[in-house]
């Protein structure tokens, strides 16, 4: 496996969705484990402010879902059947009440998310080799679901992560992620990857990408690298 960390865009995914805006952070030597009780007290507020937030609209509704709504069409999938990650996120919050702690990563990643209401999604690099790429499914990538074992291979078409072997670590774009990249509490190296599709969106991930480097930085130290990407800048590597 490759020490080194990569994260890119295939042109295509460029060309056919202009709007898209990702800002991306390679991080090395992460301090990850339990969520210390200043994150968990930071994370339940902003869950609190989030359904108060919202209130009584509705998910498909609010604009940054509703532009991933429309980028899933595209590649043919279904987003009430498979819903992105944050709208995900929020129905379970709003309909629930709140959103377990599983660990500080994901913790810190999750209260971003709820707070822009957008994908951010932390991939543990442990089991990757060579750069971790966005891009279309040609069928003979691997994915296993979390806490899974059976491999299931994305249909052609798919936007997919993976990394160059065909390792897949994420489904239907930001839909769920691999068993092998779910950040664990021995998770030390890691890509943190949040995005935008909606007009605009740019600001909003430069936002998010300032919140998340201040909450590792507070909560899970290492060496951070981070960058935005888009139309200008396909790719970030260490």
């Amino acid at each position: 496996m490759s020490n080194s960390l990569a994260f890119g865009y295939q042109a295509d995914i460029l060309r056919d969705f202009p709007n898209l805006s990702a800002g991306v952070i390679l991080a090395q030597d992460l301090a990850n484990g339990p969520s210390p009780a200043g994150l968990k007290e930071a994370y339940l507020a902003e869950q609190q402010l989030t359904i108060e937030r919202i209130g009584d609209m509705p998910l498909s509704e609010v604009g940054t879902l509703a532009a991933w709504r429309k980028a899933f069409r595209s590649f043919g999938v279904n987003p009430t059947k498979y819903r992105s990650a944050p709208e995900a996120l929020l129905r379970r919050l709003t309909k629930k009440g709140d959103i377990p702690s599983i660990n500080a990563l994901v913790d810190l990643c999750n209260l971003v998310s709820i707070r822009y209401a957008l994908p951010v999604a932390v991939f543990n690099t442990g089991e990757l080799s060579g750069p971790a790429e966005v891009h279309y499914a040609d069928g003979t990538e691997r994915f296993t679901p979390l806490f899974e074992t059976e491999i299931e291979n994305p249909p052609a078409g798919e936007v997919v992560f993976s990394d160059e072997t065909g390792l897949v670590i994420a489904r239907r774009w930001c839909w769920r992620q691999s068993d092998q990249s779910a950040a664990r509490p021995d998770t030390s190296q890691a890509i943190i990857v949040t995005e935008a599709q909606h007009e605009g969106g740019e600001d909003d991930i430069k936002a998010a990408l300032n919140d998340l480097e201040g909450l590792l930085g507070e909560y899970t130290g290492g060496s951070l690298k981070s960058g935005t990407l888009g139309a200008k800048q396909a790719s970030i590597s260490i």
